[in-house]
């Protein structure tokens, strides 16, 4: 097989992960998502950290942490509170029953990304993306006229995941430094957070932690650890040996599973307005990726490496 075609397979099989990883958190809605996003953010550094041990790359830990003036300390835990709100919010979506609108999330997410760019770095968009642009944006206000309700899961799971990425672009290490000073800048609030559950401090009793009490709950809360690093480690596999427009093309897999999830095996309604809103967006994501497409049609392949994190 053909290093192309094997990236090409690890790409398929990352989005299959984070998109089934919804029935993974499903599994594990008796326990409060504050309580699973520091279990994931704890074993996600025991992860990530046995890796780059094996690899003897911790010392790029220290390099990445000690930056200039501390401007890559401080991108670092930007972007560690923007990622922690994408995972809290898309836990406790699947959990509460709003898979659905999880998914839409990352749908838009694109277009979410192509405003951001605009936005902060003043990219410039051709007619067809500002097209894309005004059709996801129909899209949030029909939901929003036929709901009663503003799509909030979805706007904060894509705008959360959108400023992720555009904190990152000033981040130079790579994306399994960078994501693990993350969850390392993040553990001692991780900590604190399960202690508390462990023993009461936050006005409970004190068995309510669940570590430790269930061994198939505890194995589930461990795994939380390589079912964030694993799709990342293959997607860095894949960016260094696929085209990037065939990258942004099959993460379009992701949220379908995730929908397909949500809408077959939780159960979740689907209504009139999510199709009428899912059309719109499926027609924005042709436009954007028609540009994509066009834009690296001539690459022969991406970067070495990408930096990012897994979304959900």
């Amino acid at each position: 097989m053909s290093d192309v075609a094997k990236g090409f397979w690890a790409v398929i099989a990352a989005c299959l992960i984070w998109g089934l990883s919804s029935i993974y958190y499903k599994f594990l809605d008796a326990v409060p998502p504050i309580e699973v996003l520091a279990h994931r953010t704890l074993w996600s550094m025991v992860f990530f950290g046995i890796i780059l041990a094996l690899k003897g790359r911790l010392g790029e830990v220290r390099a990445a942490l000690s930056a200039r003036s501390g401007r890559g300390a401080l991108l670092i835990f930007a972007a560690a509170l923007a990622i922690s709100l994408n995972w809290f919010i898309f836990i406790w979506s699947v959990q509460s029953g709003f898979a659905v609108q999880a998914s839409l999330g990352y749908y838009i997410l694109p277009i979410v990304s192509v405003v951001l760019g605009r936005l902060v770095f003043g990219e410039a968009l051709r007619p067809v993306q500002w097209a894309a642009v005004l059709l996801a944006a129909l899209a949030v206000g029909v939901l929003t006229l036929g709901l009663g309700v503003a799509p909030w899961i979805s706007l904060v799971l894509a705008f959360s995941f959108g400023a992720y990425g555009v904190i990152k672009r000033g981040v130079t290490a790579g994306p399994m430094v960078s994501v693990f000073t993350e969850v390392l800048m993040l553990s001692p609030i991780a900590l604190t957070v399960l202690l508390g559950f462990h023993f009461g401090w936050w006005g409970t009793s004190p068995a309510v932690g669940v570590f430790g009490t269930d061994w198939q709950m505890t194995a589930l809360l461990v795994f939380s650890g390589v079912l964030t690093g694993m799709p990342l480690l293959l997607f860095s596999y894949a960016a260094q040996r696929v085209r990037l427009a065939t990258l942004g093309q099959v993460q379009y897999l992701n949220p379908t599973v995730q929908l397909v999830v949500a809408a077959f095996l939780f159960k979740e309604p689907v209504t009139i307005w999510h199709v009428i809103a899912l059309g719109l967006i499926w027609c924005a994501l042709a436009l954007y990726s028609s540009v994509s497409l066009r834009q690296h049609r001539a690459e022969p392949r991406p970067p070495a490496a990408l930096g990012g994190n897994s979304p959900g």
